[in-house]
C-alpha cells in the first residue's frame, strides 16, 4: 500500500500544501486541476507555473478524489470537501473562505 503524499506543485509549498499565495494555518487544501490532473496548492499558482488554461472539474465528476488535506496527506472527493468545514480524516479545520474560490475549481453552473 502507498502511503506517499501527492506531489503538490505551487509557489514556495511548505509540507502542508500552503504556498506564497495562501499561507496561513488553514490553508492546507491543494486540488487536483481537471485540465491536467496535476495538484496544486492554489489557482495563483497554476496559472503562473502552468502554459495551458485551466479547466474546471464538471459536476458529473464531483466524486472523484481531487482535493488533498496537507496536514493528513488523506485525499478527498470534492463534494465531500465542498460541505465540510474540516478533515474528515484528521479535523484539521478548512479555511472557510475558499468556499469563495469554488467557481473557479468548479463548475457551478452544470447541471
Amino acid at each position: 500500500m502507498n502511503n506517499k503524499k501527492p506531489i503538490v506543485k505551487g509557489l514556495e509549498v511548505d509540507r502542508e500544501t500552503r504556498c506564497a499565495h495562501y499561507h496561513t494555518e488553514v490553508d492546507i487544501i491543494a486540488i487536483k486541476f481537471y485540465c491536467c490532473q496535476e495538484y496544486y496548492a492554489c489557482y495563483d499558482c497554476h496559472e503562473e507555473l502552468e502554459d495551458h488554461s485551466p479547466e474546471k472539474w464538471p459536476k458529473d465528476k464531483w466524486e472523484q478524489k481531487a482535493i488533498l488535506c496537507g496536514s493528513c496527506g488523506k485525499e478527498l472527493a470534492i463534494h465531500t470537501y465542498m460541505s465540510a468545514s474540516e478533515c474528515p480524516h484528521c479535523t484539521h479545520p478548512f479555511n472557510e473562505r475558499c468556499s469563495n474560490h469554488f467557481p473557479l475549481y468548479f463548475d457551478m453552473n452544470n447541471k
